[in-house]
């Protein structure tokens, strides 16, 4: 069994042989001292000691045992013996695994003064290795980042795995990977990191193993525990010695770049459109004057300056620009150096197509419908809208593909048949977008409209028709006749001083079931009604893609909306609105696995991946088939923002290239960090040891195993009650009655 103080225990081991032999050596000198007298009333007590002599001898026996033991337990208790685990006194030594999980997300390079909670935990790491190296008994330790467990696609990679520790050259080596080691730019949380435990070192055996979770505990991964308190828990019933080691010793402020987008509109070359950028103030007082350093293919373009942010608020600000030419196009914001560097970048690709192309489908012969539109989307002239309107009958529907273009706009169509159904459902349903504006040829079709595309909610349009109405005229309130709600579209017309849409008379329209409402869960949303509360523009999500609906004319034959300046401004930002693909507003974070799916017609399987950090260090994946002609790649090296290069190479041996942006989780730079307190009040029920990284220090003896001392003082206290029951029971007491008649009364 090992010693804290083993040369303690050596130092006293020949004088404690000594005093162990005390009580026999005691006993011993007695009986020689003893000398034979023949008295007759002693013969009398011989006799009497004959019949007991047995027992009385194992009682002295006892009693000297026991004063014996006490002395060895008071050896013991100087010098300290360990327990490696509860099996140790039976089965011997075993090895204390040391199992770290570091937490290396961005969060960590919160900086002060002349270090870094991540430079903290490096600290913390290298004086656990420094002391376990120390130690005569068997050692181990295993070192896993939290951003490299859990890694479906690479398998989760340890820095060390079991590595043993020894007295030789283990701490250099440890201190060589750790300034190896650097914070990710992920935001890796340590449930996968605890998850890992298991499978990479499956059931622990007979090894003591302690695990140490090395973090800045910030508030977003800790404020509700619930996942991580369960795997702390499973750890603690396997006999696992839990540590948390906090590296940060107060909140920081933090400014973060938390958003970098096109504003909703027409994204082609040569047209103007706006780039929204958003910051969020992760501090609890406001900041004023903040810059935004702005660049535009590489190319740096005047800043702007946020005036405001308010506590714990974001504040988005607009900029313009304008590509002249089609292509692939990056733009960049980023923030002065403050506590966390990583999230003061931010990164946005852009493919501009030369125009955006836009079907019009009319379904009366001389397309009036679609005629007014496609004036309204492109005007011509000095104007350059970005957008290609063209006309087209419905049967275009079912015998041309639909991906070409971005925005389908079906006036006046009235009866559709199966196939053109199916192919418009499979469009809006894959992120395309949709506009209807219905007129005289769907008077007879309602039935075939609430029956084949409204389908009880489950088809592409919106809402189910009662039939054509008419609008009354008021002549005394004289209220407009479009009640427009706040919408991207109407976005123009919000200034209540505004009085072009007032021109708008409305005549006719469709009328909707007495009581209709929109499903309280339901995407469906009213954003323009007409002056009796009547629904006259209606909205819904379907699949991916969006559903514009209006119940009246695009031609000025139920309204005179076509000769109102408004309906130009109406129309092409209704193509502006549909034409963006609310998947493609979804960010790209560090991390995840770049995904691509490719057409086997239109291109060669292998593709080659180009990171942002070096353009000559490339790698090349070959697609595999997923369904049809449908290839699919991922790239899972993503571990850096920035941009990456998709390189495809067409059959007849051309290059493309593809641009994607990939930013940082921005919530990761929020620094509000947990207290210590506030821990323990969610992590009730779990045995755990917590402590601060600058104050963090293990002993030798708590490296090497459980500390006896204690149960062993308990163990003495318990034997010299003994001792002092069987002295008292191997000795002679008289009654009480014959000592008091000695004393005598006369």
């Amino acid at each position: 069994m090992p010693f804290n103080h083993p040369g303690l225990f050596w130092i006293w081991s020949i004088p404690t042989l000594a005093v162990v032999a005390a009580p026999v050596l005691i006993h011993l000198i007695n009986m020689l001292r003893q000398r034979r007298v023949e008295w007759a009333a002693m013969e009398f007590l011989r006799l009497s000691q004959k019949k007991n002599r047995t027992w009385i001898l194992l009682k002295q026996l006892l009693l000297m045992l026991l004063r014996m033991l006490a002395v060895a337990t008071v050896v013991l208790i100087v010098a300290q013996p360990l327990l490696h685990n509860q099996w140790g006194s039976l089965l011997g030594s075993t090895t204390t695994h040391h199992i770290v999980l570091l937490d290396d997300s961005f969060s960590m390079s919160d900086r002060w003064a002349d270090t870094s909670a991540f430079g903290e935990a490096q600290k913390v790491i290298g004086r656990l290795g420094a002391k376990a190296a120390e130690q005569a008994q068997s050692q181990a330790m295993t070192l896993l980042r939290f951003s490299r467990a859990g890694r479906i696609d690479r398998g989760t990679q340890p820095d060390l795995l079991k590595e043993p520790v020894n007295r030789n050259d283990f701490a250099r080596r440890l201190d060589d990977a750790l300034a190896k080691l650097s914070v990710s730019q992920t935001a890796a949380g340590p449930i996968e990191a605890l998850k890992a435990i298991g499978q990479l070192l499956g059931e622990g055996g007979s090894e003591r193993r302690i695990v140490y979770l090395i973090s800045d505990f910030r508030t977003r991964d800790w404020d509700d525990p619930t996942d991580a308190r369960k795997l702390l828990l499973e750890l603690h019933k396997a006999g696992v010695e839990i540590h948390l080691v906090n590296c940060v010793d107060q909140a920081r402020p933090n400014l973060a770049m938390v958003a970098l987008a096109p504003a909703e509109g027409i994204l082609a070359a040569g047209v103007p459109f706006f780039m929204e950028v958003a910051v969020q103030n992760f501090g609890k007082t406001p900041v004023k004057d903040v810059p935004v350093l702005l660049e535009e293919d590489g190319h740096a373009r005047p800043a702007i300056t946020i005036a405001r942010i308010p506590p714990e608020r974001a504040v988005t600000e607009r900029f313009l620009v304008n590509f002249p030419t089609a292509g692939q196009h990056q733009i960049t914001a980023r923030l002065e150096s403050d506590a966390v560097a990583a999230d003061n970048v931010r990164f946005s690709a852009l493919d501009l197509p030369a125009d955006v192309p836009v079907l019009l489908v009319d379904g009366d012969a001389d397309a009036a419908d679609a005629r007014y539109l496609s004036a309204a989307s492109a005007p011509g002239g000095s104007v350059r809208t970005g957008i290609r309107p063209q006309i087209e009958t419905p049967r275009y529907l079912s015998l041309k593909p639909l991906d070409e273009f971005q925005v389908i706009n079906l006036a006046n169509v009235g009866r559709m048949d199966k196939s053109a159904i199916d192919a418009v459902e499979r469009f809006v349903a894959a992120g395309g977008g949709l506009a209807m504006f219905l007129g005289e040829r769907d008077r007879n079709e309602v039935n075939f409209v609430n029956t084949e595309l409204y389908r009880d909610g489950e088809g592409f349009f919106p809402l189910p028709l009662k039939g054509p109405a008419e609008l009354l005229v008021d002549r005394l309130e004289r209220a407009p006749d479009i009640d427009t709600e706040e919408h991207f579209i109407f976005r123009v017309f919000a200034d209540p001083l505004d009085s072009f849409l007032s021109g708008v008379a409305v005549q006719n329209y469709f009328a909707v079931p007495d009581g209709w409402k929109p499903k309280a869960d339901s995407s469906t949303q009213v954003t323009a009604r007409l002056r009796n509360g009547a629904p006259l523009v209606v909205e819904r999500t379907f699949g991916k893609g969006r559903v514009v609906a209006f119940l009246t004319t695009a031609a000025p034959l139920w309204n005179n909306w076509a000769r109102n300046p408004s309906f130009v401004v109406v129309v092409q930002d209704l193509q502006a609105y549909l034409a963006r693909r609310p998947a493609a507003d979804l960010p790209r974070l560090v991390g995840a696995p770049l995904v691509l799916r490719l057409d086997a017609a239109r291109y060669q399987p292998a593709v080659r991946f180009v990171g942002p950090e070096d353009e000559t260090n490339s790698t090349t994946i070959d697609a595999t088939p997923v369904a049809g002609s449908l290839l699919a790649v991922s790239f899972p090296e993503t571990d850096s923002p920035g941009y990456y290069q998709a390189r495809l190479t067409k059959p007849d041996g051309s290059a493309e290239v593809r641009r994607y942006a990939l930013n940082v989780d921005a919530e990761e730079g929020d620094l509000d960090a947990i207290s210590g307190a506030q821990l323990a009040t969610r992590l009730e029920g779990v045995d755990y040891r917590y402590e601060q990284a600058s104050a963090f220090q293990y002993t030798a003896g708590e490296l090497a195993g459980y500390n006896l001392s204690q149960a062993l003082l308990y163990f003495l206290i318990v034997l010299l009650i003994c001792e002092q029951v069987v002295a008292w029971s191997a000795s002679y007491h008289p009654p009480r009655w014959q000592a008091a008649r000695k004393g005598g009364t006369p």
